[in-house]
């Protein structure tokens, strides 16, 4: 039985996959490592955690995190930001602009690629500098 928590794709297999799918599983990946550093911060109520977690993955806090990893990230990386920056998105939420939606978009196709890649050190070390 496959192991979906260590996945282990060649980048042959993550380029065949759409932006959007990757951006789709980053997105899933990403709020649980939001909701992962929340729990670690203390005694939360678990309706502060979820409104906590909101924030966090809102599009603007996202596109602030793209900002602050953006200049560490390698040529490879960069590739999967821009491939989910540059995805045709049909529509962005009342609270974001669309160039932070775009660069959510593309934090999200990154964390995607780095998950379905199994390079989970380095998708700990880059939530980690966004968020410090």
């Amino acid at each position: 039985m496959e192991n979906l928590f260590q996945m282990n794709f060649t980048p042959a297999q993550v380029k065949e996959l759409s932006s959007l799918g990757l951006a789709h599983v980053g997105d899933g990946a990403y709020e649980l490592l939001c909701r992962a550093y929340l729990c670690t911060k203390g005694d939360r109520t678990v309706k502060k955690l979820h409104a906590d977690t909101v924030n966090m993955v809102k599009a603007p806090a996202q596109a602030k995190m793209a900002d602050v990893i953006k200049p560490h990230l390698t040529e490879e990386e960069l590739g999967y930001f821009r491939r989910g920056k540059n995805a045709h998105t049909h529509a962005a939420p009342k609270s974001a602009t669309a160039q932070e939606y775009a660069k959510a978009t593309g934090l999200e196709a990154l964390f995607g690629a780095l998950f379905l890649l199994g390079q989970t050190q380095r998708l700990n070390q880059l939530f980690r500098m966004g968020i410090e």
